[in-house]
Order: structure tokens, then C-alpha cells, then sequence
């Protein structure tokens, strides 16, 4: 965007009703316009008007308070918002945060379980009718807005605003349990340099007189108790989880994956401490480089003996799923935290685009990238997962009882692991499986860093550096309970709990609060000042009837039916459901609570209080070719 220009005249009266320029601003109603006089120290209300905010020209709200503003924070709210360097640089940051390592694990596993190509159905009418609008509803709202995930909603509907808080704290819970899934998959890349892999024996001092190698060259019989080495790996070694006894007797911390998380964090924190001018440069590794391998392991599946019974059992099409509910609520589910709205990431990264961006076409190919990724994700790993059937003479069905994390770190590892060249394939996958999880991290932080420098300039606005270095550590102590023997019990209780109805929550009212009270037809005339023409019926229809509703099922079909989670050999015991729905409550508690505080502290009558309260508070400003306005 460009400078304000500064006029060379004075300032003059403008009519009722009529646009004017001052100082180079084009203000459509200079109702609830800041007047920034020619000296720059003084900041007038306009008449009628005096104790309202407005929208200064960088995009930040103005200070609510008919107060002059010291010249100080003035300047710094006058300074231009940060924007991407190019636009692939911001197409690139949203596909890696929306392509993460559950496109690698959970589609594949959740489309063979709910009918393979059948499922397809069921996920195309999901994505087409609740995950792309959500999607690109997001996208617009941030583009437009020009702000995070907190400040946001005074100029949307300010009773909401607590929808940015819960979003802040899902984020975090994410943050500490996430990144020790990546602190798993550098602790594998570490053992892959050696010349033979360190699971593919059952020589080693963590094996048990179970472990059964049935690649070896010996015919060796493969019984009811056995276990292969990966698994024996993966357990005993990376997360030693028979030192717990469960949640109850987490046991020690283990200090090999503290040094890995540690490293991660550091390699987090120098992506995105300058904001998105630096992210956006990281990203095209961490972005491209999956695509790379996935290709690589694609085409050395594919040339494996039986990978035609993987891809088989992958796509066979069983019509008689797509009568049960719970193969659609799985759909809806898996569409919607693949594209993953309701994070505030979409609103951050947006926030920083050139005001007439076409939106709408980056919402449709990033979309329909995630997607394809996952429906690609899904061959690469059913071909080896074919060519293991192959080798155990088993059923792809037995092959295949491995769920989440595990599908990766054991019968994927364990396939690499026999194959030719096999230390440069595992070399290759857990880098893989790095890349794709750290964009996603640097997506979910700077959801949360954008929300709260947003919303507190004054204090963080200059302050960035320290503030994202506070988060991070923030975050790794709070990982803490995640790097314990028992930690993996923890990890699957906060990603069954913790973010799952917490999130979808916030974005059915996030829909609600943007189509009912903003008003669809102010939303679709604010897309039209961006891109020209407003959003046709399909996507009003989507927004304002069919995503809500479509959250709503899902979030009813979880509630209704909450998982029963089990571990290797550990059943969780019932308090960890009440502990897990705690868990969840604890952000999505913040909306209530504000809305309440904001009812409280409006002045006047009940009905007085809740129309300002749903009552857009700030301006938003537009650009007008070389100059700014501020829309009303």
C-alpha cells in the first residue's frame, strides 16, 4: 500500500453525507472519523461523535477515549502494516499451515476405515459445503479487517471478542503437545544416520525376548505375542512408556526429547521473531520440500512387490458405509481441521495482504491443494503398507491396525527400514515429516502473536522480538508434561480433547456472530470493495445456514459419543474424560465470561448495552487508489 498523501490545502468543511480529503484521507462519513490535524500532535473527535473509536490509517484501532493522544503512540499507530513480500510467499505459509502431518496419518487411515473410495463422497460434499466457505470466509474477514484474532471483532460485533481469547488459548494447548510429535520425528532423523537402522534388529539393549524381526534372513514364525523391533523402538527407546504407568505415574522426563524440542523451538523462534517478512521465506523450504519427498516415496512405493493390495484395500469402494452417520461426521471432522479455521491463522496471515488481493481464488487453490495432498498422502502410504501385508503374508487389514503417530513411527519406519537404501529413505521421511509440522507451528504461534500485538500495540507494537521469544518459552514449559515417559498418554488425551469441541465451537459461533449480527449482506458488500464483485447465493447460502449447521452436527455427533481412548496397552480410565472436557471448557469459557464483562461494563439499559455491544465499535479502513478511506 501506499503513503497518505499529505494536501497542500487546508482542511476544509465537508457537508453532511458528502465524502472530503483531509491530509490525504478520504473519509466516506466523518461521523466516527479521527480528524488528524496538520501538526500531527492533536487528534480531534469529529462533531457528533466525540467519545467513539476510529480507524487510524495503518490499520490499528484507535484509542477509545476522547483524551488527545500523546504523540508517541500516535506515530506508532500510524506506521503502515507489515505486509507479505510476495504473494506466493503467503500462498506458501497457508498451504503448509493447512498441509500438516495429519494429512499423512489421519486421512489415509480414516478413508480405509469409513469405505476407502466410497469415503470419498461423504469428504467432497463436506469440503464443498462447510470447509471451503469456512475457509474462505476467514480469509476475507482478516484481508478486510486487517487484524488479528482479538482485536478483530470490534469491528465485527464486540460482544464476540472472547472468540479471540479461547482461539489464543487453543493455540497454546496445540503448541505444547504438537511440537513433541515433532521432537519424536527428530530423535528418528538423529538415529537414521548410521549405517543400519536402529530398529531393525532385536539386538539391542532396549529389545525384549518378544521382539520377532521377521525380515531376517532366518524363517522365523510371527505368533500372537510378537513384536517387531520398530514397535519395540518406538516404545521402549523414543518414548520408553513402560517406565509409566499411566496418566496417574507419568514418571521422569526424558531428557534426549527435551533436547529435541529445545532445538525445534529455537528453529521456531528465528522463523518468525521479524514477522511474516521472515516466516515467508522459511516457508518455501518447509512448504516445498514435503512435495519433494512425498513424489520420492510415491513413486518407490508404487515399484514395491504387493503395493497393488495396499492401494486396493486403500480405494475399494464399500457403499454400505455411506448409510452410517458416523462415516459423514468423520468427513465433516476431517475436512474441517485439515483446512483448519478457527485457529486465528487464516485471520493473521490474511491480515497481512494487499487490501484487493483476489481472496477468493487463494481460498480455492490452497483448499483444493490440502485436499489433493491428503488424497495423494493416502497412496504413498498404503503402497508400503501393501508391501508389508506382502512380506508378513497378512492381511492389509492387520497390517494396517496402526492408528495416528503410530501408522508413521512404526509400520512406516519399519517398511523404510527394509528397503534398499533404506538410511537415505528414513533420512528423507523424518525430514519430511519435520518440514511439515514446523510451518504448522509457525502458523499457530503467529495466530496467537498477531492476536495480541493487534490488539495491545502500545505495549508489544515495538516489542516483537520479546514477546515471541516469551511465547515460545511459554510454550516449551508447557510441553513439560509431554516429554514425560508417559507423555505420549498425554499428547492423545490433548488431541482428542483439547482442541477438538473447543474449536469447533468457536467457529459455529464465529459463523453465527460474522452471518446473523455483522449481517451477510455488510459481509458480501465488504468482499465486494476487495474484489470487485460480492460472493453469489451458494456461498451466502453456505455462510449463513448449511456451516453452521454443519459444525453444529459435528460438534453434537462428538459430544453425544466421546471417544474412548486407548493407548498401546493402556485404557484410559474414565476421569480422564472429565479431565479432557475440562481441558476444552477452559478456553471456550472465555466467551461467555466476556460477553457478561461487556454487558457490565456498557452504560445504560439492558437493551442499550447489548445493541452497543453488537454494534461495530471501529471503522475500517479502505483504500481508494492512492489514498485511504475509512468504510463505516
Amino acid at each position: 500500500e501506499t503513503e497518505p498523501l499529505t494536501s497542500k490545502k487546508d482542511a476544509s468543511d465537508c457537508s453532511k453525507g458528502e465524502d472530503c480529503k483531509e491530509n490525504g484521507l478520504l473519509v466516506r462519513n466523518p461521523k466516527s472519523a479521527l480528524r488528524l490535524m496538520e501538526d500531527g500532535n492533536k487528534v480531534h473527535p469529529s462533531q457528533g461523535d466525540k467519545g467513539e473509536a476510529a480507524q487510524i490509517s495503518n490499520g490499528y484501532s484507535g484509542v477509545q477515549s476522547s483524551a488527545p493522544c500523546n504523540a508517541e503512540q500516535q506515530l506508532m499507530e500510524l506506521e503502515d502494516r507489515e505486509t507479505w513480500s510476495k504473494k506466493i510467499d503467503f500462498l506458501l505459509s497457508v498451504i503448509g499451515y493447512a498441509v500438516d502431518l495429519g494429512n499423512v496419518w489421519r486421512f489415509p487411515y480414516i478413508c480405509y476405515q469409513n469405505g476407502g473410495g466410497a469415503f470419498l463422497i461423504p469428504y467432497t460434499i463436506m469440503a464443498l459445503f462447510g470447509g471451503i466457505p469456512l475457509f474462505y470466509l476467514e480469509l476475507a474477514l482478516g484481508q478486510y479487517h486487517r487484524n488479528g484474532c482479538i482485536s478483530i471483532w470490534r469491528k465485527i460485533c464486540p460482544i464476540f471478542k472472547g472468540i479471540g481469547f479461547a482461539i489464543c488459548i487453543i493455540d497454546l494447548y496445540v503448541a505444547s503437545y504438537y511440537n513433541t510429535i515433532m521432537a519424536w520425528a527428530f530423535y528418528y532423523l538423529i538415529s537414521s544416520f548410521t549405517a543400519e537402522l536402529p530398529w531393525t534388529s532385536c539386538t539391542n539393549p532396549w529389545n525384549t525376548g518378544n521382539c520377532t524381526n521377521y525380515f531376517s534372513k532366518d524363517n522365523v514364525s510371527w505368533s500372537l505375542h510378537s513384536i517387531s523391533p520398530a514397535e519395540e523402538f518406538y516404545t521402549r527407546q523414543v518414548l520408553q512408556v513402560h517406565r509409566s504407568n499411566g496418566l496417574d505415574d507419568l514418571g521422569g522426563i526424558s531428557w534426549q526429547l527435551t533436547l529435541c524440542l529445545l532445538l525445534i523451538f529455537t528453529i521456531v523462534y528465528f522463523s518468525i521473531w521479524k514477522g511474516v517478512k521472515t516466516s515467508g521465506k522459511v516457508v518455501w523450504v518447509t512448504a516445498t520440500f514435503p512435495y519433494i519427498i512425498l513424489f520420492i516415496l510415491l513413486v518407490r512405493g508404487a515399484t514395491l512387490p504387493g503395493a497393488w493390495r495396499g492401494v486396493l484395500y486403500y480405494l475399494k469402494p464399500d457403499w454400505q458405509k455411506l448409510l452410517a452417520t458416523e462415516v459423514w461426521v468423520d468427513a465433516a471432522a476431517q475436512i474441517f481441521f485439515s483446512l483448519g479455521p478457527g485457529f486465528g491463522v487464516l485471520l493473521a496471515y490474511s491480515s497481512y495482504n494487499k487490501f484487493h488481493n483476489n481472496c477468493y481464488q487463494d481460498a480455492l487453490v490452497t483448499s483444493t491443494v490440502n485436499c489433493l495432498t491428503s488424497f495423494v498422502s493416502g497412496f504413498v502410504i498404503f503402497t508400503v503398507l501393501g508391501y508389508m501385508a506382502e512380506m508378513r503374508n497378512e492381511d492389509v487389514s492387520e497390517v494396517a491396525k496402526d492408528t495416528g503417530p503410530s501408522l508413521l513411527f512404526i509400520t512406516y519406519a519399519e517398511a523404510i527400514a527394509n528397503m534398499p537404501a533404506s538410511t537415505f529413505f528414513a533420512i528423507i521421511f523424518f525430514l519430511m515429516l519435520l518440514t511439515l509440522g514446523l510451518d504448522s507451528t509457525f502458523a499457530g504461534l503467529e495466530g496467537v502473536i498477531t492476536g495480541v500485538l493487534d490488539e495491545f500495540p502500545h505495549i508489544w507494537g515495538k516489542r516483537r522480538e520479546l514477546f515471541v521469544l516469551g511465547l515460545t518459552i511459554v510454550c516449551f514449559l508447557g510441553s513439560l508434561a509431554t516429554l514425560t515417559f508417559g507423555g505420549a498418554y498425554v499428547v492423545k488425551l490433548f488431541e482428542e480433547y483439547a482442541t477438538g469441541p473447543a474449536v469447533l465451537t468457536v467457529v459455529f459461533l464465529e459463523a453465527v456472530a460474522v452471518s446473523w449480527f455483522y449481517g451477510i449482506t455488510q459481509f458480501c458488500n465488504d468482499v465486494k470493495e476487495m474484489l470487485g464483485s460480492a460472493p453469489g447465493w451458494y456461498w451466502r447460502v453456505c455462510w449463513v445456514a448449511i456451516s453452521p449447521l454443519f459444525l453444529l452436527f459435528v460438534t453434537c455427533s462428538f459430544l453425544s459419543s466421546p471417544p474412548e481412548l486407548r493407548l498401546f496397552d493402556y485404557d484410559y480410565p474414565y476421569w480422564t474424560t472429565v479431565v479432557g472436557y475440562c481441558i476444552g471448557t477452559s478456553s471456550i469459557i472465555f466467551i461467555p465470561i466476556y460477553m457478561v464483562y461487556r454487558l457490565v461494563i456498557t452504560p445504560g439499559t439492558l437493551k442499550e448495552r447489548i445493541l452497543k455491544s453488537i454494534t461495530p465499535e471501529t471503522a475500517t479502513e479502505i483504500p481508494f487508489g492512492d489514498i485511504r478511506m475509512n468504510a463505516v
